[in-house]
């Protein structure tokens, strides 16, 4: 017979030893007994997964509290680091009342509260709590993984594996949320997790970004449009497929002109027909053929094909694959390198071209492309081989991992399918694409002068930053989020026409829709920099990016001289070379030397 994997049993033997301990009237240190990496790194990833999630796990005092109890009980005084890590998701956290909570909670020692509290509290706020060592109780040999897959070590290696690969890259704050326009408010109102919120907003910016006629701005004494260019990149089945969703919000406008394209040809055709009837032909004129309407353009094009709709749609266009492969493999063929002009679009810059039908030479002036794309990390080495040419830098970039979470597939009104909810918000939104249209002159989006300045304020430190992080290679890809930025402040701004019904000019952005736009570029920098890593070797020099990045993810939130120096053996990193990045940190604004041997980051 097999036996069944029991949850509660598993919590009980782990605290076999703590038990034991209590009677003593001493304090079990796990780091102590058993090998302070081991089990420091074990609870490392579990709060990486947490702040990934952005989520506070112990919202009320009980929870908090006890939660201080596992760590001083397992980690001593080196669990405070962790401690601050966790109590930062919560509204009201201040650094003076987590240390003077985590002080009582060392001197309770113990107070019967273990580790095992960390795993519950975790598990319970959705967060995956499979580890790919297990944490070994101080006074039994048995090692026991918290991941209740079932019996067999070749299946738990599997779900090591697959842990291993996850990458705690941080999903947008909660006060992106809080405010949006009402259409992104019904948009992410679906989504399953706070990824899936990520990949449901961006996604719905890229599509709306090809449909706001009228609209433009000024950047760098430029004119700009909301154009934006995405690619989301995960491992089969982490999710990515829900992007089809956001394209129903324009599929209306796409039908909409392939109706009008239809119509326009059969009328053509009838006038063909007259004309070619027609005895005296210098008598008649001979029809025009109509041009080819519609939004989204097939990204399996030739250069030639896709300029051509690019015209005829009066160079308004969205590129919309689920598979990156259909981009690169395209951009690779003879007749479909297209990728010059695609960089040249993401500008507005005039792309030109030669209709071998009618022997004519054509300038499309001012493209407005937008581009949504989704694949696997290697098929964005596929697509974009290197940082040099440009292309890199043009893109909005978001890492989704895979949730091992079985989400209830019968969730849900089973009298509304996602499909007609989306076509119902697309139904929406062509309405205001029409009284976009209807505007008699264009319509100019800026900023205020309070949020120019906290704009160049940002990106003048980002750049300083990720010049030393990552070197000259990625700060194309700063500066041209600034661009992004301000595109997506334009498209939250132009959709406030919805709630309000208010069409001016200029349109002055809020408050509230610049500090949105700017709170989500400060994570997807986060997103283009781990993409960045993952380029081929040949396009980036890796080892010292890797080396700075790893070492200031390896800094706790407060530090000294001395925990500084502990993270750098960790990663072999000696003590001059950790000196210098630590001032080279503090000097491009990473962290903060705010009193003699006490850092922290920002």
């Amino acid at each position: 017979m097999k036996e069944k994997f029991k949850t509660q049993d598993w919590l009980r033997m782990e605290t076999v030893g703590s038990a034991q301990n209590q009677t003593t009237n001493q304090s079990p240190n796990l780091s102590a007994s058993n090998g302070p990496d081991s089990v420091s790194s074990e609870i490392n990833l579990i709060i990486s997964r947490i702040e990934a999630s952005a989520i506070d796990i112990a919202p009320n005092y009980a929870d908090w509290r006890d939660l201080g109890f596992a760590l001083a009980d397992t980690l001593g005084e080196s669990g405070r680091q962790y401690y601050h890590r966790l109590s930062r998701f919560y509204s009201k956290y201040t650094e003076t009342e987590t240390n003077k909570q985590f002080d009582n909670c060392l001197k309770a020692h113990g107070h019967g509260v273990t580790i095992k509290t960390l795993y519950h509290l975790a598990k319970a706020a959705g967060i995956n709590i499979a580890t790919s060592k297990a944490i070994q109780s101080p006074n039994t040999e048995t090692k026991l993984s918290p991941s209740p897959i079932g019996e067999g070590s070749e299946v738990r290696s599997e779900t090591v594996d697959m842990e291993e690969t996850q990458i705690a890259l941080p999903t947008f704050p909660d006060e992106v949320y809080t405010d949006l326009p009402h259409l992104l408010q019904l948009v992410i109102e679906k989504a399953i997790s706070a990824e899936d919120k990520d990949l449901l907003l961006l996604g719905s910016l890229v599509v709306i970004s090809a449909c706001l006629p009228n609209i433009f701005g000024i950047y760098a004494e430029r004119t700009v449009f909301p154009n934006l260019f995405l690619f989301l990149t995960a491992q089969a089945s982490a999710g990515k497929g829900r992007l089809t969703l956001c394209r129903k919000l324009v599929e209306p406008i796409h039908r909409k002109l392939r109706e009008q394209a239809k119509a326009a040809y059969v009328e053509y055709q009838c006038k063909l027909t007259e004309y070619a009837a027609a005895k005296n032909k210098s008598e008649v004129e001979r029809p025009i053929e109509p041009p080819m309407r519609m939004l989204i353009i097939p990204a399996n094009n030739s250069s030639t094909g896709l300029f051509q709709l690019l015209n005829d749609n009066q160079g308004i266009g969205l590129i919309f694959e689920t598979e990156g492969d259909t981009l690169a493999l395209t951009f690779k063929s003879e007749h479909g390198n297209y990728s010059d002009g695609f960089r040249k679009a993401f500008h507005h810059e005039t792309i030109s071209y030669n209709r071998r039908k009618d022997r004519e030479f054509v300038e499309l002036e001012t493209p407005r492309l937008s581009a949504l794309l989704s694949g696997t990390p290697k098929q964005v080495s596929t697509l974009i081989p290197n940082a040099e040419n440009g292309l890199f830098s043009r893109f909005i970039f978001y890492f989704l991992n895979v949730r091992p979470i079985w989400n209830d597939v019968f969730a849900g009104n089973s009298d509304q399918t996602l499909d007609s909810y989306f076509n119902h918000l697309g139904n929406q939104f062509h309405d205001l694409y029409k009284f976009l249209q209807s505007s008699s002159e264009p319509m100019r989006f800026c900023l205020t002068s309070g949020q120019q300045q906290d704009f160049n304020a940002y990106f003048s430190q980002t750049q300083n930053q990720y010049l030393y992080l990552c070197g000259l290679d990625y700060l194309a890809t700063v500066r041209r989020l600034g661009l992004i930025t301000f595109r997506i402040a334009m498209i939250l701004t132009a959709l406030r026409i919805m709630d309000n019904g208010e069409l001016q000019s200029p349109l002055v952005c809020s408050d509230t829709d610049f500090n949105t736009a700017l709170s989500m570029v400060k994570i997807l920098v986060q997103h283009a920099a781990q993409v960045y890593q993952q380029l081929p070797t040949e396009a980036v020099s890796k080892v010292p990016v890797n080396q700075k990045q790893q070492f200031l993810d390896e800094l706790p939130p407060e530090f000294s001289r001395k925990d500084y120096l502990a993270a750098a053996q960790k990663l072999g990193i000696p003590d001059k070379t950790a000196e210098k990045h630590i001032k080279r940190f503090a000097v491009n604004g990473l962290i903060n030397h705010f009193a003699h041997d006490k850092y922290k980051k920002p």
